[in-house]
């Protein structure tokens, strides 16, 4: 009598309906995702878990297990379970790769994550080939194997020798848990039930990163019936990727304490208030960027706004974008702030935009929001039609600055602009103290910013 998996979902739902899967026949991904969903199921922690996808055959993981499901970018599965468990370190975290997937343009992320024992799962299938886009060769591909880009075989002097995931992951000192099992008979998949329960019990103990190879058929890409296809991951795959235990220190692992936050937003521009933010359903979201190039103070200007704005008890997000040159190459940043929890930091369509020069000027204006404004040194030509319902606001930050003896200050010149043109639904006195904590190494350039600040306010209110 067989046993109905638990820990999935009761019907497989896609866009062209019906109880299917998206597996080929003798494929392995369905008995290794049966053995993960029990184990989770069976331990009680589907409540906990977090599963992240991959791209390639098992993409539609979330169409099967009934926990939390994250869909990763290719190859990125390890690093967002990395971010996962970092900011959910109470959650059971699990990343769900391919060969082709981990192997290749994953894998640096993978090899990381374990060489700082991140704290999830991480369950690598190993068919030796890219399956899904057509059995092209991939890292893993066996020497002579042949596939559609290697017709002849693998030729390990033209395209390297396979890689050994498991083998290069014993070589660091961090993971708790490594381990290459298979699915391809009873005996085998009984093997890799424990492994897989092993890893999974290593994160709800919170002992670190553990890693589980899996060796699976794909009959339909090696040209084989299901059976064939097994006895071929017997016979053939365990002599190039020969199964067992290489790494385990489970008995020994203590359960880890939650990493603290190594970098905040008051590290980067001061020692913050610690006001926690507060839900305020009738101030809407602003979406503020902030642009120029590098030198002018563009991040700067972006992070004091920030600052302030979650002095205010505003929830916050500052999101900073800019090129390899340290002076002179494009910088922008985006600010959001609500009175809610922060979607995304993106700002696509600003309902404020700061242009510190004309390359940024000419590029954001046209995203910026209709009733929105665009503040920019008239210094600046604009040379185009402004766009429809958009306040174009000339500011003379450069001049203002320069008056008052720190031509460097026009970014605190914009500050005080935004102040006094009503752009910035924060209090002066949590701008003027965000402000102060951005000079904090500098103490001496506090009152020179100020100065530049209540000028420019000045100013700003004289033009309203």
């Amino acid at each position: 009598m067989n046993k109905e998996a638990t820990g999935f979902y009761q019907t497989f739902d896609r866009k062209d309906g019906g109880r299917t899967t998206t597996y080929c026949a003798g494929c392995g991904h369905g008995i290794i995702h049966k053995l993960i969903a029990e184990a989770i199921a069976d331990m009680g922690l589907q409540d906990r878990t977090v599963f992240v996808s991959p791209v390639g055959c098992a993409a539609f993981c979330y169409y099967y297990f009934d926990c939390g499901n994250v869909a990763a970018p290719h190859g990125r599965a390890s690093a967002v379970a990395t971010g996962i468990s970092r900011s959910l370190p109470d959650k059971v975290v699990i990343a769900y790769q391919g060969d082709g997937d981990l192997g290749a343009i994953g894998f640096n992320n993978a090899f990381q994550a374990a060489n700082r024992g991140e704290g999830f799962a991480c369950f690598f299938i190993n068919n030796s080939i890219y399956a899904m886009t057509g059995g092209q060769m991939a890292p893993t591909t066996m020497a002579g194997q042949k596939t559609t880009t290697t017709p002849y075989g693998r030729d390990v002097t033209r395209d390297g020798y396979p890689l050994k995931v498991c083998e290069v992951l014993a070589q660091l000192d961090a993971p708790t848990y490594i381990e290459r099992v298979s699915v391809a008979d009873t005996k085998r998949i009984m093997q890799a039930r424990k492994a897989v329960r092993k890893a999974i019990e290593v994160q709800r103990d919170g002992k670190g990163f553990a890693f589980v190879e899996v060796l699976s058929p794909c009959p339909t890409n090696w040209h084989m019936d299901p059976v064939r296809s097994a006895e071929h991951c017997n016979e053939v795959m365990e002599k190039t990727f020969p199964l067992g235990c290489y790494r385990d220190r489970t008995a020994d692992a203590e359960p880890r304490r939650p990493r603290e936050a190594t970098t905040t937003l008051a590290d980067l521009i001061g020692s913050g208030s610690g006001i926690e933010p507060v839900v305020d359903e009738s101030f809407g979201t602003k979406g503020m960027k902030f642009s120029g190039f590098g030198g002018q103070g563009v991040l700067s200007l972006g992070l004091v706004v920030a600052e302030a704005a979650g002095r205010a008890g505003r929830f916050v997000s500052w999101f900073p974008s800019y090129g390899p040159e340290q002076r002179g190459g494009a910088a922008s940043c985006s600010v959001v702030m609500g009175g809610t929890e922060i979607g995304s930091p993106t700002v696509d369509a600003p309902d404020v935009l700061v242009a510190m020069n004309r390359p940024s000027l000419e590029r954001f204006a046209s995203t910026v929001r209709e009733g929105g404004t665009v503040l920019y040194d008239p210094s600046t030509p604009v040379e185009f039609a402004p766009p429809s319902g958009v306040r174009m606001v000339p500011f003379p930050a450069i001049e203002v600055a320069k008056s008052c003896g720190v031509p460097k200050a026009v970014n605190t010149a914009f500050l005080g602009a935004l102040s006094a043109y009503g752009l910035l639904p924060i209090p002066d006195e949590d701008l003027l103290a965000a402000l102060a904590d951005s000079f904090a190494s500098k103490p001496h350039l506090v009152e020179k910013n100020v100065k530049v600040f209540e000028a420019a306010r000045q100013a700003a209110l004289g033009q309203r």
